[in-house]
């Protein structure tokens, strides 16, 4: 889930003059505080085993995971007067606290997919201190994540197959004056001990998130790991780049906006998302495509280069990919961020001559779930395709805008390519 909320709590924070930022400061060292009182009596409660967290040990798990798929949420915070625990899973609910200072909340059951939880303890959210496994995020601390297993393990599980390679490289890039940044880079079994050249796939990630995150919760390698295994999806390298301008926010995460959102909420939503590429500009064309044909052995070409993203990174699909036909073939958006107003003139180079453009795309997808808040956007995009004639393939699934969409999307796109 992009957590746009809490971007926009961070750039609200930064432009506040410094006695409320200390005030807010204070506030938090008080959260805390109450966890690490929470976490003597965690060490006292008595052992307990659980299909989720930590099951089995002296510490009651982060979250229990039970037999019928609801999901019971625990937090020691004696000293707290509420806390909440909410998360992609649907509304949040309201925990109850015990004699002890414990605060439990059951949720579902929920359909087997991983999935993202916070608590808000006295007004402010805080991750799960008893659980490690976080997700990735660009200007928040992210989410603490858990998973609802299926009978058998799914297509973003590890399994006994053979395992492809993560890189991690930082560039300076041209476009954004030098700026140091990051990307990550899969490389399928095999490729160590070849000489085969391999066509790629650019995975652009969302506006709550960084070049990491399509590893870290989209699990992008796994998924191809195990697609490459099955022998539905070929071979390929897949190139994870950071999607915003100026430094990659993991090396500074105070790296400066050249254009912050808003203070106004409302308006800051309405940028953030209807103005995806427009005001997150992105540098795979000019820089990280160059360097990573010139550091990989890919193979040359448009018909052996794809680009795909979700939210802000499918509307980075679209501006990139419609508007650079010569260099990329194959078009995934998934709950793409579209400005309508100015969609005829952001795609106008591929309006202008439909023969042209549907002679190029080998493969075009718009995926979007009927609960997502882009839907309609997303549905009338598909509905200009059709009038305009540009061959695509519209995907309605269900759900909104959460990254178990995201992974079901990736499954069924990857492999398609390079047929």
């Amino acid at each position: 889930m992009i957590d746009i909320e809490s971007q926009i709590m961070f750039q609200k924070l930064t432009q506040l003059p410094p006695d409320h930022r200390i005030a807010d400061m204070k506030k938090r060292l008080e959260v805390a505080l109450l966890l690490v009182f929470g976490s003597s009596l965690l060490a006292q409660a008595p052992p307990t085993r659980a299909r989720g967290g930590r099951g089995g040990s002296a510490t009651p798990p982060a979250y229990e995971v039970r037999s019928d798929r609801t999901v019971t949420f625990r937090l020691g915070a004696p000293e707290a007067s509420t806390v909440q625990v909410s998360g992609d899973f649907g509304a949040a609910a309201a925990m109850t606290k015990d004699q002890d200072g414990m605060w439990t909340a059951t949720i579902g059951p929920l359909r087997p997919a991983i999935y993202n939880y916070t608590f808000t303890v006295n007004g402010v959210r805080v991750l799960d201190p008893a659980n490690p496994w976080t997700g990735t995020a660009d200007r928040t601390p992210g989410s603490s994540l858990f998973e609802v297993k299926a009978d058998s393990p799914a297509l973003y599980d590890p399994q006994p197959v053979p395992h492809g390679s993560l890189h991690v490289h930082y560039y300076n890039s041209k476009k954004f004056g030098g700026a140091l940044r990051m990307l990550y880079v899969y490389t399928p079994p095999g490729y160590e001990t070849s000489s085969v050249r391999y066509p790629s796939l650019y995975l652009m990630h969302g506006a709550g998130g960084n070049e990491s995150s399509w590893v870290i919760q989209g699990r992008a390698n796994i998924i191809l790991d195990n697609l490459i295994a099955q022998g539905t999806a070929k071979p390929m390298i897949v190139v994870m780049p950071y999607g915003r301008p100026n430094e990659s926010t993991t090396l500074n995460p105070f790296a400066s906006d050249p254009d912050p959102l808003p203070s106004d909420p409302a308006a800051a939503l309405s940028r953030a998302f209807f103005l995806g590429a427009a005001v997150f500009p992105n540098d795979a064309v000019e820089d990280v495509v160059p360097y990573i044909d010139k550091n990989y052995r890919t193979a040359s070409g448009a018909d052996n280069r794809a680009i795909a993203g979700m939210s802000m990174g499918g509307n980075q699909t679209l501006a990139i990919g419609l508007n650079n036909l010569d260099a990329f073939h194959y078009l995934g958006a998934f709950s793409a961020v579209i400005f309508n107003p100015t969609i005829e003139k952001d795609y106008a180079l591929a309006f202008a001559d439909v023969a042209a453009t549907n002679k190029k795309l080998k493969v075009f997808y718009v995926y979007c779930g009927d609960a997502d808040m882009l839907f309609a956007s997303n549905k009338s995009f598909h509905e200009l395709l059709d009038q305009k004639k540009i061959k695509h393939t519209f995907v309605e699934s269900k759900e909104g805008h959460v990254w178990r969409n995201w992974r079901d999307y990736l499954v069924d796109f990857a492999p398609r390519l390079f047929r």
